[in-house]
Order: structure tokens, then C-alpha cells, then sequence
């Protein structure tokens, strides 16, 4: 780590000290170059997240919300994820052309970065549009969605001079986020983050929900949106309670990931030093509040969050200048924005259902490779992208959008409803469609060719008169 942290900075150092002499580096860029060096202080941990193999009775420490290894800091090895955080850095430092006084080496890039630029500009200025591109947003940014996305809405709200956040260590927290999602799962990675980001920003923008919403409510929507399912393994609870995995047995079997999700990012909170200068009690809450957001999209307590929601909409008894009842309207937005991805248009949704199914079915090879009971939505063998995604909606969506519908009936309430009924007929008939060709074709391997009686058969290579 060491070896990298020096190479970085001689190479800053010598481009700073060429750009010097041609009088082409602004006080501007000086500013930059310092902030970088600054970005390069990240202390070493250890990851956190699914191993295949188990660790076994191996002791740990809880630091800092994070598990680590019990042996000297010196001792550990150098993590590859902060290698790849100051390479990510860098790589947004690049695309977003933060170092506006040095240009770039090859000049056609320079042209297509500029582009690429505007054209991400241009789309965050539509952020609160439901039909936004995530999946367009993110390449335009070269994989630095969550990043931009967010550090944007924390501007748009003006939370940075609210709060007063070092802008350095925002940036640095921020890309901590990005980097601590993995990147090879096909669905829980940093661009369904920002995806719940600039969803959960939809929801904030309501009018029940801006009116009364506070700057700390909406500090608290977007981190949570944004850190929801930090450092996700790719696989379910389930399969972490059955494989005996050491996160299960920590958090004792109870919201396993969303414990995990909520601990690592108060633990980047704190390594990032973001909030370091408020109050210690202030702070603490925060963290409290930031979990109880997280652990509201536990998908296996939803009955337990619709039927109060449900509840409180009979009884028309919410009301949004009780702390109580904002904080319990953003968990229900967070549960909303985290599973919406059957309410955008068929072009989104589509592409989300069948990236889930591929995370699904990997965990179910997994299983059925190590001779574990195959989870059921999990089995490649028996299910198909059409029936799970007709499932989840018909019993999770559905039910949670219907009554989000009655607290917020707005425009886009009713454009999530009928993007939700179109694809849900879209699948409908793609299922339809499959089943009947794969009846045809079952029809006919059952069923041999039958032949006319009064015809002859020819033999092979003859000809008919």
C-alpha cells in the first residue's frame, strides 16, 4: 500500500511540476492536487463480505461497526479495495474533469470526456424524472453514478452548507460507498443504489413529503437510500443462516444484511470523519436513525410495515409534524424506492428483473453445486424471469404501491400504478407465449409424424414422378 501511495504522489508531483513550467496549472488546479493528496490518506481495512469458505471459530474484533481481523494492523494485508477505492478516485476525478487545469494526454479523449460530461449534466438536470436512465447515467459517468448522483442531491438540498460537510471528505465518503459495493453482483451493486437514490429523491419531492420534511430527515433519506445495501454478498439471508456464515451468527439470525448494510456505513461514516464536527449526541442519533431506515427494507418484516402503514391511512391519524410519523413515512419510502424497479417503464424494469433473476439463480448453482437445499426462487430448473417477476408483484409490490398510492395520490403515484400494470401483462404474455411454445414443442415429441396410408415412401435420394 505504501509502494502505491508514493507512486501516486510522484506522479501528481511530476505533472504538477511540468504543467508548472509551461505556466499551465491555475490556482484552481493547485487546489485539486491538494484535495487528491488529501483523498490518498485512506486508512487500511480488512473486507467485509460473503467468502465461501467459513472462517470457522477464528476470534474477531468489532470496530468501529466493522469486523476485523484480531492481529496487529501491521500484520494485515494490503486490501485490494483500497487499491481500487484510490483508482476510482482518480477515475472520477478524470471523467467528471475535476482537474480543470491539466488537459488530458490524448486530446480526442479530452473531447469525448467533455461530452460524456455534459451529456450526465444534462440528465441531472431531469433527476426527478421517473422515466431517468440509471443504466445510461451511469456510463456517461463512467461507473461513477452513485457518486455523482448523490454528491448532487446533497447540493441540489443545499446540506453541504447546512450541515457544514468538508467537501473533501464527502467526496472521499462517497466513493468509499461505491467502492464498497460489489461490483460483480448482477443487482446488488452501486447502480441499484443510485437507481433507490433518485427514486427515493422522487418520494422526497412529493408534496405531503417536502412541505413538512426537515434538512435532517432529508440528510437521513439520501445517505440511507444511497448505504441501503452496502457491501451486499450477492446472496440471501437464508443462505448466510444455512451455510453458517459468521454475519448470521452475529446478528443472531435476525435482518442479517440489513444489520450488515446499517454497521458499515456508520463504520464509513465514522472512517470518512464526515459528521465528525457535530455534537457527539447529535451524531449518535443520526446513526441510530440512519439504521432504523436501513432495517425497514428487510423484505421478510414487509407485512409487518404494510399492515401499519395500512392502519394508520384507515384511520387518516398520520400526521407529518410528528417526528414519529415523518421518520416512519421515510422507511416506507425507502421500502418503495428499494423494490419500485416493477414500476418504471417496461425499458428499466425489464432490464432490473432480469439482472435479480441472474443473482438469484447464481446463488441457486451455488447451492445445488455444494449439495444445499436449493432455494425455490433461486432454482434455474424450475422458475423462469416471467413467473418470479409475476410473483413479486402480484405479492410484494402490488400491495405496498396500492397503499403508498393512498397516502401520496399524485401524478407519479399513478404513473408508478400504470407502468406496474403494463408490465405486469408484459410478462403475463411473454409467459403465455413461452408456455405454448414449449407445449407445441412437447406435443411434437410425444406425438410422431403420422402418414398417408396411400402414399409411398421414398427411399433416400430418389425422386417423386
Amino acid at each position: 500500500m505504501g509502494i502505491v501511495l508514493i507512486w501516486s504522489l510522484v506522479l501528481i508531483l511530476m505533472r504538477w511540476i511540468s504543467h508548472k513550467r509551461r505556466g499551465a496549472i491555475s490556482y484552481d488546479s493547485e487546489d485539486q492536487t491538494a484535495l487528491y493528496i488529501r483523498m490518498l490518506d485512506v486508512r487500511v481495512r480488512s473486507q467485509v463480505g460473503f467468502e465461501p469458505e467459513r472462517r470457522g471459530s477464528h476470534p474477531y474484533l468489532y470496530v468501529d461497526f466493522r469486523t476485523l481481523h484480531s492481529r496487529p494492523e501491521a500484520a494485515r494485508p494490503v486490501s485490494a479495495r483500497n487499491v481500487r477505492r484510490l483508482l476510482s478516485f482518480q477515475r472520477y476525478l478524470h471523467s467528471s474533469r475535476f482537474f480543470h487545469g491539466i488537459p488530458a494526454n490524448n486530446p480526442l479523449g479530452y473531447i469525448l470526456d467533455d461530452d460524456f460530461t455534459g451529456q450526465a449534466k444534462l440528465m441531472l438536470q431531469k433527476v426527478g424524472n421517473w422515466n431517468f436512465d440509471i443504466f445510461l447515467f451511469d456510463r456517461l459517468t463512467n461507473g461513477n453514478s452513485l457518486v455523482n448522483l448523490t454528491f448532487h442531491l446533497f447540493n441540489t438540498y443545499g446540506l453541504i452548507e447546512l450541515f457544514q460537510l468538508d467537501m473533501v471528505k464527502l467526496r472521499r465518503f462517497l466513493v468509499m460507498i461505491q467502492e464498497d459495493y460489489h461490483c460483480q453482483n448482477p443487482y446488488h451493486n452501486a447502480v441499484h443504489a443510485a437507481d433507490v437514490t433518485q427514486a427515493m429523491y422522487c418520494y422526497l419531492q412529493e408534496p405531503k413529503l417536502a412541505e413538512t420534511l426537515t434538512s435532517c430527515d432529508l440528510l437521513l433519506g439520501l445517505l440511507a437510500a444511497a448505504t441501503h445495501d452496502l457491501d451486499h454478498p450477492g446472496v440471501n439471508q437464508p443462505f448466510l443462516i444455512k451455510t453458517d456464515h459468521y454475519l448470521a451468527a452475529l446478528y443472531k439470525n435476525s435482518s442479517v444484511l440489513e444489520n450488515h448494510h446499517w454497521k458499515s456505513a456508520v463504520g464509513l461514516l465514522r472512517e470518512s470523519d464526515l459528521l465528525s464536527h457535530l455534537p457527539t449526541e447529535d451524531r449518535l442519533n443520526m446513526e441510530e436513525r440512519l439504521g432504523s431506515l436501513i432495517l425497514a427494507t428487510d423484505i421478510s418484516r414487509q407485512n409487518d410495515y404494510l399492515s401499519e402503514f395500512r392502519t394508520h391511512l384507515d384511520k387518516g391519524d398520520l400526521c407529518l409534524t410528528n417526528g414519529g410519523h415523518r421518520h416512519f413515512i421515510l422507511q416506507m419510502a425507502l421500502k418503495c424506492a428499494d423494490i419500485c424497479n416493477p414500476c418504471r417503464p417496461w425499458k428499466l424494469s425489464k432490464q432490473w428483473s432480469e439482472k435479480v433473476t441472474e443473482e438469484f439463480f447464481h446463488q441457486g448453482d451455488i447451492e445445488r453445486k455444494h449439495n444445499l437445499e436449493v432455494t425455490p426462487l433461486c432454482d434455474r430448473q424450475s422458475n423462469s424471469v416471467a413467473n418470479i417477476q409475476i410473483g413479486f408483484m402480484a405479492y410484494v409490490v402490488e400491495p405496498l404501491f396500492v397503499e403508498w398510492s393512498r397516502f401520496s395520490d399524485t401524478r407519479l403515484s399513478q404513473t408508478m400504478m400504470s407502468h406496474l400494470s403494463l408490465n405486469k401483462q408484459g410478462w403475463n404474455e411473454g409467459r403465455d407465449k413461452q408456455e405454448a411454445s414449449s407445449s407445441r414443442a412437447s406435443e411434437e415429441q410425444r406425438t410422431p409424424a403420422t402418414k398417408d396410408s396411400n402414399s409411398k415412401v421414398l427411399p433416400q435420394g430418389s425422386k417423386g414422378s
